[in-house]
């Protein structure tokens, strides 16, 4: 009877959800120390709180630090594990997120997609090939001059959807739910003030990725470094000789890099990489900040040494200078708390199957929330929500594919019940 139910709701209102959510102004900030790092943040978890609550979830709140709690309650005596649903709030910093205008291109039928506000920016199927699969269904994209926001506010959209199903359907059985609504995942901090005692889950799913059909259970292992560069500082009008340069031997570490491996434009798939993501500083210091990825951890500690080496390298040639090599570790390949849980992947996947589609189990070239729960006590899978070309004004998302989002979480919970 689940299955019948769920795979018959067509016209959700997930679109209508998605096209206000997206115009709320979200973006993080990576250079606040507040939590959430801005205050903005919150607007839109006020809203998700009021929806909540008129569906009847009476615990929903927004607590101090931007997160937003809910609890749909069992409707079966069975007992089930207690499963989370979660997505992020913020978007990203690397493109602006303010006056978000999303236009709606009704039943694609292929080619390039010019946006209005700014006729340069132009989606084109050979760059984007998922387009190619498309034709026929309703896309959403921002007008020309903003992110779209599909990162990660479809993924709101489909939770919120689906809780609003859930508790007009009681037919489709499930055990506890609970809803995990973060801020500042975009900058790393999505899951710093997270209360895991007060949420109260057994297991749980992401919805932050990307192709429909798509399930993740292996990130990258993430480290950040920060090389901080002491040099010689002289007036500049008596410095020959004398003067070194902490910002010139910061900018030569850089240039000595590897050109052809080692960096996000050399390599995919599996590989990893060195990315310099700043620069800071002048003649007396300079501070160079990496991130160093890989699936492998102790694939990161060798690329930090390679990293290492080059810093010592170049800082020999210029005596009287020094440095500091400092690593603080981000996230770990989440695969490996969900290869001890498998049965969280085997309903994902079994979910995903039964909302029509062919399951795709693929790795990212990134993290989530999921990867950090994980190794919290909260194993975590990352499920498609729909959105493609991320954190840029050439972001798109499909209607269709939200939907098949939204029958793939009712189908997760129902199967929990079903398994238990």
């Amino acid at each position: 009877m689940s299955d019948l139910i769920i795979n018959t709701l067509t016209n959700s209102g997930v679109e209508e959800r998605f096209l206000r959510y997206v115009q709320v102004d979200t973006q993080s900030d990576p250079s606040s120390s507040t939590y959430p790092s801005t205050e903005k943040q919150k607007n839109l978890g006020r809203i998700l709180v009021d929806e909540l609550l008129a569906l009847g979830i009476d615990d929903a709140h927004l607590d101090e630090y931007g997160y937003v709690y809910a609890t749909i309650p069992a409707n079966s005596n069975t007992p089930v594990p207690v499963i989370c649903f979660c997505s992020h709030m913020d978007t990203s910093p690397d493109c602006s997120g303010t006056g978000v205008k999303p236009v709606v291109h009704r039943n694609y039928q292929g080619g390039d997609i010019t946006l209005p506000d700014d006729s340069s920016v132009v989606i084109k199927p050979s760059e984007h090939p998922d387009l190619r699969n498309q034709v026929g269904n309703d896309l959403i994209t921002a007008s020309g001059t903003t992110l779209l926001g599909a990162d990660d506010k479809a993924g709101v959209a489909e939770i919120m959807t689906a809780a609003q199903l859930l508790m007009t359907y009681p037919e489709i059985k499930h055990g506890t739910l609970k809803i995990l609504f973060t801020p500042d995942e975009e900058i790393g901090r999505g899951v710093d003030k997270v209360d895991l005692t007060k949420l109260g889950a057994d297991f749980a799913y992401t919805l932050d990725g990307e192709t429909a059909g798509s399930i993740e259970d292996e990130t990258f292992s993430a480290d950040g470094v920060t090389v901080l560069i002491n040099g010689v500082s002289v007036h500049p009008g008596f410095a020959k000789g004398k003067l070194q340069s902490a910002i010139k031997i910061a900018s030569e570490i850089i240039h000595t890099l590897p050109k052809d491996r080692l960096s996000p434009e050399s390599t995919n798939s599996r590989e990893g990489f060195v990315h310099p993501v700043s620069i800071n500083g002048g003649v007396e210091q300079a501070t160079l900040e990496f991130i160093v990825r890989d699936f492998v951890d102790n694939q990161l500690e060798t690329h930090e040494r390679e990293l290492e080496n080059i810093v010592k390298t170049v800082v020999a040639k210029y005596p009287g200078c020094s440095y500091r090599f400092s690593v603080k570790e981000q996230y770990r390949n989440m695969k490996q708390v969900l290869d001890k849980h498998l049965q969280i992947m085997e309903i994902g996947l079994e979910a995903i199957r039964r909302a029509g589609m062919q399951p795709l189990r693929r790795s990212i070239r990134g993290g989530t929330d999921g990867s950090r729960l994980s190794f919290m006590g909260l194993p975590c899978p990352n499920v498609f929500a729909g959105g493609h070309a991320f954190h840029g004004r050439q972001e798109w998302v499909s209607v269709q594919d939200m939907e098949k989002a939204v029958r793939t979480i009712l189908h997760i919970a129902a199967l929990w019940e079903e398994h238990a």
